[in-house]
């Protein structure tokens, strides 16, 4: 790889005091380093004189998004108007337990190609057969955490096993110049028996990589928590040891108590928010500012293509402040540098990855992105005590606006265009594989008697029996 430099308008680095460059460069080295940043003409003194040149007029250069909580996936705008555990239940849980090897990895393509397309640099996707998707990650270039989705009980055997979860951290871990993780993943606690909790913590351990899992994603989460153990979500995976894993990222932390976030801060533990599928699926509002005061590092997360439905960072961190807002009545509640550090610096925190990526900072992988200034959305564009740049990113920008996206300096979309697969080709995939899923799903569906019921969070008797 060359050396490589890049020239824009402006910069957020997303570094302490959220400096904005204006007239900045970045210089790429050869290994997808970030060698210099600051004001073009300091950069471009310390550029080799061979460096390849991009300017990039009318655009923002900031670091790529990172999405802390994700699933690839084909069933967009087909699972609708259910509250979560109803939801898993009627649509979700049947599809897995027909999925195919060869739909998963189309759908790790497609939704990869999508994140990338709208700025996403790092993705942490929990999702099945994850062969597929390490291919799909290796061949489009993003940083990826894989975590198969992991079920270690008798009624949801159907689901990945704690075996195919080392299998791909032993095939696939550190892969393509690290730009690929795998992480050992746990569909939930009730979908697992304890032996499996204490064998996911070794692996973690064993293998120096995170766990990651949901928790108080819903009231009936922390009902049923409280039902089965006699204490509160968080409370429970600290007694049975899944705390002690090596690193841990937990997602939605919706209905945290004050004692489970002293809990979550003492074990420095990681929050994915994920503000539009909670808001979907009717779930709550994560108290998101107690968690940043408290130290805690919150990303943000769109969760699913089927509980979003799409994977656009720019509209979560829109819909991050406006549910801040409107669910404690606030106007000045979780203010965009927040927002803006959630989706970058923060995110990279809690995922244990902010040595590596985060901000534009001379060492770090160069994984940024350009977004559009000269567009109706960004005007005005203003500096100086008017500042608005922030601000349009949070509330105005879409992941449309992403001109270039670059993952370890490889330049992985080029003006507004994926450049390391054909994009028509990979939804015509889609669009091939999805019926016979659908068709599979709707066989399975008849055959057990059971059909789309509308009601509250109470699943069907017999769901989640241990």
């Amino acid at each position: 790889m060359n050396d490589q430099l890049l020239f824009a308008d402006y910069m957020l680095p997303m570094t302490p005091g959220n400096p904005v460059i204006t007239n900045g460069a970045v210089w790429v080295d050869g290994r997808g380093r970030i060698a210099a940043v600051g004001a073009a003409a300091d950069v471009l003194a310390l550029a080799p004189p061979n460096a390849s040149v991009r300017h990039l007029k009318d655009r923002l250069l900031m670091p790529g998004l990172v999405n802390t909580h994700c699933h690839s996936g084909l069933l967009r705008g087909t699972a609708e108007g259910l509250p979560v555990w109803a939801w898993l239940q009627q649509f979700i849980d049947p599809m897995h337990r027909v999925l195919n090897a060869e739909e998963a990895a189309a759908a790790s393509w497609l939704c990869y190609a999508e994140s990338l397309l709208s700025g996403t640099t790092t993705v942490v996707d929990m999702w099945r057969f994850m062969d597929g998707s390490g291919f799909a990650a290796q061949e489009l270039g993003i940083r990826a955490i894989l975590v198969p989705y992991v079920a270690e009980h008798p009624e949801h055997a159907y689901f990945e096993t704690l075996d195919s979860n080392e299998r791909t951290i032993q095939q696939w871990h550190g892969k393509a110049d690290g730009r690929i993780s795998v992480w050992v993943g746990l569909e939930h606690m009730f979908y697992a028996v304890p032996q499996a909790w204490d064998r996911a913590v070794r692996m973690s351990k064993e293998y120096g990589v995170g766990l990651h899992t949901y928790s108080n994603e819903s009231r009936f989460d922390v009902e049923e928590t409280q039902r089965r153990y006699g204490m509160r979500p968080v409370e429970a995976l600290a007694k049975f040891g899944l705390l002690d894993a090596h690193r841990v990222l937990l997602a939605h932390g919706v209905w945290l108590s004050d004692g489970e976030i002293k809990l979550l801060r003492e074990r420095g533990v990681g929050i994915a928010h994920n503000p539009v599928s909670n808001m979907k699926l009717a779930s709550g509002a994560a108290p998101v500012e107690k968690l940043l005061a408290a130290g805690i590092a919150v990303g943000l997360g769109t969760d699913g293509e089927k509980e979003n439905n799409n994977l656009d960072m720019f509209e979560e961190m829109k819909v991050a402040s406006l549910l801040a807002k409107f669910s404690k009545l606030d106007a000045q509640a979780l203010d965009a540098w927040s927002i803006c550090r959630m989706a970058t610096a923060t995110g990279a925190r809690a995922l244990g990855m902010d040595h590596e990526i985060g901000t534009l900072e001379v060492g770090k992988a160069a994984d940024l992105i350009a977004v559009c200034t000269g567009t109706p959305r960004m005007t005005p564009l203003l500096t100086g005590p008017h500042l608005n740049l922030h601000h349009n990113l949070v509330h105005a920008v879409q992941g449309g606006d992403v001109d270039l996206t670059m993952v370890n300096g490889r330049v992985c979309v080029a003006d507004g265009r994926l450049v390391t697969a054909d994009m028509r080709s990979l939804i015509d995939r889609v669009n091939r594989v999805a019926p016979g899923l659908f068709a599979r799903r709707t066989a399975w569906l008849q055959q057990n008697g059971v059909g789309v019921q509308r009601g509250d969070e109470s699943p069907a008797e017999g769901l989640f029996r241990l």
